[in-house]
C-alpha cells in the first residue's frame, strides 16, 4: 500500500511535531550552555589578565621609586616571554612608550585618541579611575587570533613627589599606563572545543530521544492504524471477507480492532446472498453482447450493463428517452410500454445518439420482469448495435457518389504502399489506362523515375501537389495537380487522392511565362550592351595594334604577341559567356525540379543583370550564409524570379530618386540565410515602398503600381506562381528605413 502524502500522515504529524518541540528544547538549551561557557571563559581570561597586570605593575613599583630603569626593562622583558603574553608596554602621561618587551617601540609616541588611551582621554580631563570592563578590549590581530589588551594606570605614590632625581608634583595623580595585551588563542580553542561536544552530545541526545519516540509511535499507533487501514479496504472492497486483523491492544486503537472484527463477520454473513444475487445480475448484464437496461413503469432507469453506462454514461433516475434520443418527453411508440401494457414482447427498430454526440441504431427487444407475484415490476430492455451496418450503407453509397460525380482521376491508394485500392471511370480518359487494369499499381510510378521517391514522400505528408509530371504507359509526359488526404478503407490506412490534368494550363502559362522572359531581355538590352562592349573593345584594341605593326613591317616581340593573344581570348570567351546566358534565360525549357544551390542562382541572376545597376549607380551589398542546404526548384525560372525582383528594386529606386532631392540612397541588399527548415532569400531596396492597401494586390495578375508603358503587371504574378511550384512562400514588407523588402521562403532539402 503506497504511503500517504505528509500532510494527512497521523504518524508523519506525530514524529515531525515531537521532533520539532525536542529539537527546538535541546537548541535552546545548547545555546543557552555556550552562551553561559563563553562568558564564563572570557571573565576568567580578563581576571587573568588583571591579575597579571597588578603582578607587572607592584613588581616594577619598587624599581620606579628607585629609578632602576634596567630592573624595569628586565622585569617587562622576563615578564613576556611566558605562553601567551603579546605585548608589556609602559606609557607616560604624554603618550610616550617608556617600556617595552619589543625594544624597536622604546621612544615612539602614541596618540591620545588611539584607543588604549582613548578610553580615559575621551573627556577633559582625562579620568582617574576606572572599572575592570573599560580599561580592557578585544581586538583581532595581525596574525588573525584574538587578543585581549588591559591597562593599568600607574599612579603617583607619595614617594614619588619627595627627592632630589625624579620628583613628581603631587597635584599629578596618574603618572603614566600599564598596557598589557595577552593571546586568547588558548581560550578560544577551550572554547570551540566545549561548543563541538557540546553540540555532538545534543545531537546524540537528540537522535537517540528521536529514534525511541519514532519507534514506539510506530509500534503503538501507526502499525495498528495500517493494519487496520488495510483490512477496511479489503472488507470495503470484498476481496477478502473472511479477514480479521491479530491487534491485542487495551487501548483505544485495541478497542477499534475489535469493531473492525465484529463488523467483519456481521458481512461475511451476508455475503452468501449478494454473491448469489451478484452472479444472477452479472449473467444478465454483463455476457449478453448488447445493451441492457431495466426500466420501472415511469420510464426510469434501474439498472444497466457496462456496454449502455459506456456509450451514454448515464445519470442516476434518467429516463431512458433522455438517454437515448435526449428528449424531454417519451417516445410517442414507445416498446417498453406496449411490453407493461400488453405482458409481451415487442421488437422495434431505434435511432439516437451515444455520449460522444454519434448517431447510433439499435434492434429493439423488450421482455417484462415479473415478481413473485407474477406482476409486472420492470421491463428489461435488449439494444442489439447495428449503428456499424448503417454507417456501412451510409459510406458506401456516398463513396459511390462521389466517385460518380467527380470529373476528374480520383484514386484511393494504400497508405503503407501506395498501391491503388481503388479509381473511378475518369481514370480512363486522363491515363489511358482501363479501371480494372489500374487496381494493384502502384501510384508512383507514373512519375518519373528520378522523381518517385520524392513524390513518395510528398504524397503521405502534403495534403497538396500544385504542379507534377507524370508518364503515360504510352511514354507521353503530361502534368497534373494533386490534392491529397488520409481515410480509413477496410480497417486500413488509405490515402484518398484527386488528381487535375493542367497540362493545357501550364501551356498557355507557359507562353505567358517566356513572353514575361522577352520582356525582362528587353529590359537588360542596355546593359548586355554594354557588357559586350568592352570585350570588344579589348579585342578591338589588339587587333589594331596587330595591323599597324603588320603595316610597318615592325616586328612584334613573342611575349607581347602571347599576351595580346591571351587577351583577345579571354575577352572572346567572355563575350560567349554572355551570348550563351542570354540564349539559356531566353529559351522555352521544360519545367523540372532538381535540386538547386540558391547562392549560385542568385549569383547568376546577378551577373546578367549587374551593368543595369552599374549605369545607374546602384550598389548591391551582399548578405550571404555559406553552406546552405540547396531546394528543389527550376534553376531557369528561379533565376527569372531573382531578376523580376531586381527589375522592380531597380526601378522603385529610380522613381524615388526622381521624386526627392539628390543624396537618396540608391543600394539594393541580397540575403540569404537559414532558418529552420527554410532556405530565405531577402531582395530589399531603398525605393518609395509599397503603400499597404497595394501589399495583398502586388502579387495579382496584369497589377502594376509603374507608369503606363513601364510594365506589364506580370512579373510578380509569375514569380508567386514559380515559387509556389516550388513549395515555397513569396511575401513583401516595408522596410523600417525606406523601401520594399521581397522575401521567398522555400523548403531545404533533408541532407543524407
Amino acid at each position: 500500500m503506497p504511503f500517504p502524502p505528509f500532510r494527512s500522515s497521523l504518524f508523519a504529524k506525530i514524529i515531525l511535531s515531537a521532533g520539532v518541540v525536542l529539537l527546538l528544547g535541546m537548541g535552546v538549551g545548547a545555546w543557552f550552555t555556550v552562551r553561559e561557557q563563553r562568558n564564563s571563559s572570557m571573565k576568567h581570561a580578563l581576571e587573568g589578565a588583571d591579575r597579571l597586570t597588578n603582578t607587572i605593575r607592584l613588581g616594577t613599583h619598587y624599581a620606579m621609586m628607585g629609578n632602576l630603569r634596567d630592573d624595569i626593562a628586565s622585569i617587562i622583558v622576563n615578564t613576556s616571554q611566558q605562553e601567551g603574553i603579546r605585548h608589556v608596554r609602559i606609557f607616560n602621561k604624554s603618550g610616550e612608550i617608556k617600556y617595552s618587551n619589543h625594544p624597536r617601540e622604546e621612544g615612539s609616541q602614541t596618540n591620545v585618541k588611539d584607543e588604549a588611551c582613548f578610553v580615559c582621554h575621551r573627556v577633559s580631563p582625562p579620568l582617574k579611575e576606572l572599572s575592570l570592563s573599560e580599561r580592557s578590549r578585544v581586538f583581532t590581530g595581525a596574525d588573525g587570533t584574538r587578543q585581549l589588551e588591559l591597562i593599568a594606570p600607574i599612579y603617583n605614590a607619595p614617594g614619588c613627589s619627595p627627592g632630589p632625581c625624579h620628583v613628581n608634583p603631587e597635584d599629578k595623580q596618574v603618572l603614566g599606563l600599564l598596557d598589557v595585551v595577552v593571546s586568547l588563542e588558548a581560550a578560544d580553542a577551550h572554547r570551540d572545543e566545549f561548543i563541538r561536544r557540546t553540540v555532538l552530545l545534543d545531537a546524540a541526545v537528540f537522535l537517540a530521544t528521536f529514534l525511541t519516540i519514532f519507534m514506539f509511535v510506530h509500534r503503538v499507533v501507526n502499525r495498528p492504524i495500517k493494519k487496520l487501514i488495510r483490512l477496511t479496504r479489503r472488507i470495503a472492497q470484498g476481496k477478502d471477507t473472511e479477514a480479521t486483523t491479530d491487534i491485542r491492544q487495551a487501548d483505544e486503537v485495541g478497542q477499534l480492532a475489535l469493531a473492525m472484527n465484529t463488523m467483519g463477520r456481521d458481512i461475511r454473513a451476508q455475503h452468501a446472498e449478494i454473491r448469489r444475487q451478484k452472479e444472477n445480475y452479472q449473467r444478465l448484464f454483463e455476457l449478453v453482447p448488447c445493451i441492457i437496461t431495466v426500466q420501472d413503469r415511469d420510464l426510469r432507469l434501474l439498472s444497466y450493463n457496462r456496454e449502455f453506462a459506456v456509450k451514454f454514461a448515464p445519470a442516476s433516475g434518467q429516463h431512458c428517452y433522455e438517454v437515448y434520443k435526449g428528449r424531454r418527453e417519451k417516445c410517442p411508440d414507445c416498446p417498453v410500454e406496449k411490453t407493461f401494457a400488453s405482458g409481451r414482447s415487442h421488437v422495434s427498430e431505434e435511432s439516437g445518439y451515444c455520449q460522444s454526440g454519434d448517431q447510433a441504431h439499435w434492434i429493439v427487444t423488450t421482455s417484462p420482469v415479473t415478481n413473485a407475484d407474477g406482476q409486472i415490476t420492470a421491463v428489461m430492455e435488449v439494444c442489439l448495435d447495428i449503428t456499424p451496418r448503417k454507417q456501412l450503407e451510409r459510406t458506401q453509397a456516398r463513396y459511390l457518389a462521389i466517385f460518380d460525380s467527380i470529373p476528374n482521376p480520383v484514386f484511393l491508394l494504400n497508405l503503407s504502399d501506395l498501391s491503388v485500392l481503388d479509381c473511378n471511370d475518369a481514370v480512363e480518359e486522363v491515363y489511358g489506362i482501363r479501371k480494372a487494369a489500374m487496381i494493384g499499381r502502384a501510384f508512383p510510378d507514373f512519375f518519373p523515375e528520378q522523381e518517385r521517391e520524392f513524390y513518395r514522400a510528398r504524397l503521405t505528408q502534403a495534403a497538396s501537389i500544385d504542379q507534377a509530371k507524370q508518364i503515360r504507359p504510352n511514354g507521353l509526359p503530361f502534368y497534373v495537380q494533386i490534392r491529397t488526404t488520409q481515410a480509413e478503407f477496410e480497417q486500413c490506412g488509405a490515402v484518398l487522392v484527386i488528381v487535375q490534368d493542367i497540362t493545357k494550363r501550364l501551356e498557355t502559362e507557359q507562353q505567358l511565362i517566356q513572353a514575361s522572359k522577352m520582356a525582362t531581355l528587353g529590359e537588360m538590352a542596355t546593359g548586355v550592351a554594354h557588357e559586350l562592349n568592352q570585350p570588344l573593345s579589348v579585342i578591338k584594341t589588339a587587333s589594331s595594334f596587330l595591323m599597324g605593326k603588320i603595316a610597318r613591317g615592325e616586328p612584334i616581340r613573342e611575349d607581347i604577341l602571347l599576351t595580346m593573344s591571351r587577351e583577345i581570348d579571354a575577352h572572346v570567351d567572355r563575350a560567349t559567356k554572355i551570348i550563351r546566358h542570354m540564349r539559356e534565360f531566353g529559351r522555352k525549357p521544360e519545367p523540372t525540379l532538381e535540386p538547386v544551390d540558391v547562392e549560385a542562382v542568385l549569383v547568376r541572376s546577378f551577373e546578367i543583370f549587374s551593368q543595369q545597376l552599374k549605369l545607374r549607380q546602384i550598389e548591391v551589398i551582399w548578405h550571404l550564409t555559406p553552406g546552405l542546404p540547396p531546394v528543389m526548384a527550376d534553376p531557369g525560372r528561379l533565376e527569372q524570379v531573382f531578376i523580376n525582383l531586381l527589375i522592380n528594386a531597380r526601378d522603385a529606386i529610380e522613381e524615388k530618386c526622381q521624386n526627392v532631392l539628390d543624396g537618396a540612397p540608391k543600394h539594393i541588399d541580397l540575403t540569404t540565410r537559414l532558418e529552420g527548415d527554410r532556405v530565405l532569400v531577402e531582395v530589399a531596396d531603398t525605393g518609395l515602398g509599397i503603400p499597404r492597401g497595394l501589399r495583398e494586390k502586388v502579387f495579382e495578375p496584369f497589377f502594376t503600381t509603374k507608369k503606363i508603358g513601364k510594365g506589364t503587371g506580370l512579373g510578380l504574378s509569375i514569380s508567386y506562381s514559380i515559387i509556389q511550384e516550388c513549395g515555397g512562400d513569396i511575401s513583401v514588407t516595408n522596410r523600417e528605413t525606406g523601401g520594399a523588402r521581397f522575401t521567398i521562403s522555400l523548403p531545404a532539402m533533408k541532407q543524407s
